[in-house]
């Protein structure tokens, strides 16, 4: 009997497989194939599977050649004598061959698995709070939590302005007696009626805790039972996990599980105090404060009435003197919770406050409140940050009554004249003005003024400043359908190195004001840059 020529036509396909240099679908169908053996993945899984497959994928392209290996050896047989015999000894080995796959691949994808089994049990953690994410307007329900109370009186009335505190046991240092002394102090008795003050001592360590209420009970006793100070603990049982997160940042795991946890302190601490008061300030527990900051806290938020924010903010550091309407309160407590193991709280607060439509930070200087601590939290590290905008004693807000603004200048893109009114961190811009250019401020009512501050140019463009010019003020507002103006002016001075100020303007000043200006009296080359704008009424 003659050689028989056979090829392996009971493999489908086979030989399009072989000579086609597209591997990929069928390594796709066999990495599918062997995944289902073991895991089920199903459609429209949220979990990343491309981490998973990457660790086994080496392995599995050389599994892949040895297989086309094998078959081109089976595709040159010639001189079988028996079709059957053949038949039988290649199937056999192309179930020997995918056993062996399967099996091994089971083996290489052991420590793939846990970590799918890993990932899953962190995305129905997060999925707890899916809803809130798509709806975080709608969100103002209390998170389940049975507090423990370590000092507290409880509260008789609801408060102006409550702020927060979440500590945990330092390596180095500590500071959290010092933070709440400070409040206290730089505060009048008018302005501790109106503000409640709780720590959230988050330890789970309770010899710490037990030690810490201690020397707070010693040392403000008669604020704890006046009301204005609480001490309080959420339970470890109501934690999530906390070991094996995510290392976003590439983050080492204990710095993972240092501010996962600090997001999930934060977040039960704002859910106690969503009712104990008007707003909320977060402060961290190594703060020093500004004289009377209640003071300018209401004064701001006087000026921003009828205007539309979700978070001001009195300090440029990390999770320090950020002010919330309490209302919010649920609803950021749920946000921290829902991304938790994310990253870390303060950059977690942009994205909420973006979500909630407030574009841009609306921040205010001169800051409230300094960072005092040597070594931080985690790890008992140095940290050096100052907030070099801080100003602890004379701080004195402006009380900028409500006006309209308006300029005859070239404005540069958005910088518009209104910011250079604003208590935030903004300014105007324009091009060089020339003679007779005006900046006018019509206010809605007369006012009596005590002080008038005026400063342009900044740090980094110091030359862009009102090289020649003068300050009015006007009486007398003539109507007008395109915009109100006064018909006469009166010049307090001129403007001295960029810069205008003077004090005692209502006992020079013989009429209540309508009207301010700044007038330039000579054309400049250089742009001009209005800083700031700040008037005291008495």
């Amino acid at each position: 009997m003659g050689c028989v020529n056979i090829r392996l036509s009971f493999f489908p396909g086979y030989q399009r497989f072989l000579h086609s240099t597209d591997y990929d679908s069928f390594f796709l169908k066999t990495v599918i194939w062997s995944t289902d053996s073991g895991v089920k993945i199903t459609n429209g899984s949220s979990i990343n599977q491309s981490e998973v497959k990457t660790k086994a994928s080496k392995k599995r392209m050389f599994k892949f050649h040895q297989m086309k290996h094998i078959f081109e050896i089976l595709d040159k047989m010639r001189c079988l004598r028996k079709r059957s015999t053949v038949s039988f000894l290649g199937v056999l080995v192309i179930f020997l061959l995918f056993m062996n796959l399967y099996i091994e691949d089971s083996y290489v994808l052991e420590g793939d698995k846990q970590l799918i089994r890993e990932t899953s049990t962190h995305q129905l953690n997060s999925e707890r709070y899916v809803h809130t994410f798509k709806d975080l307007s709608n969100f103002s329900g209390a998170i389940n939590v049975t507090y423990r109370y370590l000092a507290a009186t409880p509260l008789q009335r609801k408060r102006y302005l409550t702020i927060g505190l979440s500590s945990v046991k330092r390596k180095k240092g500590n500071y959290l007696l010092e933070t709440i002394k400070s409040i206290f102090e730089q505060s009048s008795y008018e302005e501790l009626k109106e503000i409640s003050v709780v720590v959230h001592l988050a330890d789970f360590n309770s010899s710490w805790r037990d030690a810490v209420v201690q020397d707070i009970t010693q040392k403000f006793a008669h604020h704890i039972i006046a009301g204005r100070l609480m001490v309080i603990h959420a339970p470890e049982e109501y934690y999530p996990i906390l070991d094996g997160l995510k290392r976003n940042y590439n983050d080492p795991e204990d710095r993972v599980k240092f501010r996962s946890k600090q997001n999930v302190d934060y977040a039960f601490l704002l859910n106690f105090c969503a009712n104990t008061s008007d707003y909320y300030v977060m402060l961290e527990d190594d703060v020093r404060c500004s004289k009377n900051f209640l003071t300018a806290i209401k004064k701001v938020i006087a000026s921003l009435e009828g205007t539309y924010w979700v978070t001001l903010e009195f300090s440029k550091l990390g999770y320090i003197g950020k002010l919330y309407h309490s209302h919010d309160l649920p609803r950021l407590a749920h946000f921290l919770l829902m991304f938790y193991q994310e990253m870390p709280c303060d950059w977690l607060l942009t994205h909420f406050r973006g979500l909630l439509a407030q574009k841009n930070v609306i921040r205010f200087k001169p800051s409230l409140f300094q960072h005092m601590g040597y070594y931080s939290s985690y790890k008992g590290t140095e940290n050096k940050l100052k907030d070099d905008d801080f100003e602890e004693e004379s701080f004195d807000i402006p009380d900028n009554p409500p006006a309209s603004l308006y300029t005859n200048m070239n404005v540069f893109e958005n910088y518009e004249a209104s910011k250079a009114y604003s208590s935030v961190d903004e300014y105007f811009w324009g091009k060089p003005p020339s003679t007779g250019d005006v900046f006018v401020i019509v206010f809605e009512n007369p006012i009596i003024i005590k002080k008038i501050k005026v400063n342009t140019g900044t740090e980094d463009r110091q030359n862009d400043i009102l090289h020649h010019g003068a300050l009015d003020v006007g009486e007398n507002v003539l109507p007008s359908k395109q915009r109100r103006q006064c018909s006469t002016y009166l010049r307090l001075g001129e403007f001295k190195n960029g810069n205008f100020e003077m004090s005692g303007v209502n006992q020079k000043i013989p009429f209540d004001i309508h009207c301010m200006r700044i007038y330039v009296t000579k054309t400049q080359k250089e742009w001009l840059i209005i800083r700031s704008i700040s008037i005291w009424t008495s």
